[in-house]
């Protein structure tokens, strides 16, 4: 089974070129014999073919395992498709829905009763937004510029799909704001990019420091620091007793020990994680009224 799996994600692999030149020679209307086509269409269909049955196999036998219904088949998935697949397409359908969101008002993803929503998008609004506009203007621009179809249509596709991606990005990071839970946990997000759950337990020290990071987003350094910064700033630090493990934009795993990130507000930041501590009865050096720094003391 092993090497049909292996084979089913070579043939993909090696399908993508060859379906990249017919849409090329269909978006600059150069004709297509019809037997082309059909043998494109089979080329298709015998590894979808294939990967549904192995999934269909490895469901089975994760549910005689003893996994539900939905874990088995996220099992199931996860045997058959690469992690950058998986990650790429959640991506996308995490972009879709937030821009839905956006567009239709609802309120912020994954906010429950309690919970403190910490926005840091407002911090990007104007980057963004100077990102779209010239986007805009590069596309109408290249329209006009490029005389080949098959060009043309191939840079209006990537130049529209750019645009949207800039609203995209933007508008989920509006909807997926940091959150502080009742519990004084952390919840770490940039859009649908990054995702990182903080226990209130790992907590040591929150203080507003705002520094000018040049490094990637949630890239650690040799120090054991998370820079999360928008529009190159963070106004927030978080000193953890443990570090905490994530998944990167990219899928590449890290752990960090310190988090530097931005919020919009960072007062009421540091006051609602003072709150979570003392409600949790952790209290430690520090924590004073009218400080920007909290110490909690963790019992490990």
């Amino acid at each position: 089974m092993n090497a049909l799996r292996k084979t089913v994600r070579w043939s993909f692999a090696a399908l993508v070129p060859g379906e990249l030149v017919l849409v090329l020679c269909v978006a600059g209307g150069v004709p297509v014999a019809p037997a082309a086509l059909g043998t494109v269409r089979s080329a298709v269909l015998a590894p979808m073919t294939a990967a549904t049955a192995l999934i269909c196999l490895d469901y089975r036998r994760h549910r005689r395992d003893g996994l539900d219904r939905r874990p088995a088949f996220l099992c199931a998935i996860a045997d058959t498709v690469p992690a950058p697949v998986r990650r790429l397409t959640a991506h996308e359908f995490f972009l879709t829905t937030s821009f839905l969101r956006w567009v239709t008002r609802r309120g912020p993803h994954g906010v429950r009763d309690g919970d403190l929503p910490v926005p840091y998008a407002p911090g990007q609004t104007a980057v963004m937004y100077g990102f779209l506009f010239v986007s805009i203007i590069e596309t109408v621009a290249l329209a006009y510029l490029i005389p080949w179809p098959v060009v043309h249509a191939v840079t209006l596709v990537l130049d529209i799909w750019g645009c949207y991606f800039i609203i995209a990005l933007h508008a989920s990071c509006v909807v997926r704001p940091h959150v502080i839970g009742a519990d004084g946990s952390l919840h770490l997000r940039y859009g649908a990019l990054l995702d990182i759950r903080i226990p209130a337990a790992r907590i040591t020290s929150v203080r507003v420091d705002r520094q000018f990071p040049s490094g990637r987003l949630a890239v650690v350094d040799d120090k054991g620091v998370a820079d999360m910064a928008v529009a190159g700033q963070t106004t927030v630090t978080v000193e953890l007793n443990d570090p905490v493990r994530y998944v990167r934009a990219l899928g590449k795993p890290a752990e960090a020990c310190v988090f530097r990130f931005y919020a919009e507000d960072p007062a009421s930041v540091v006051a609602a994680l003072r709150a979570g501590g003392r409600s949790a009865g952790m209290n430690g050096p520090g924590d004073t009224p009218g400080s920007d720094s909290v110490g909690v003391a963790r019992s490990r």
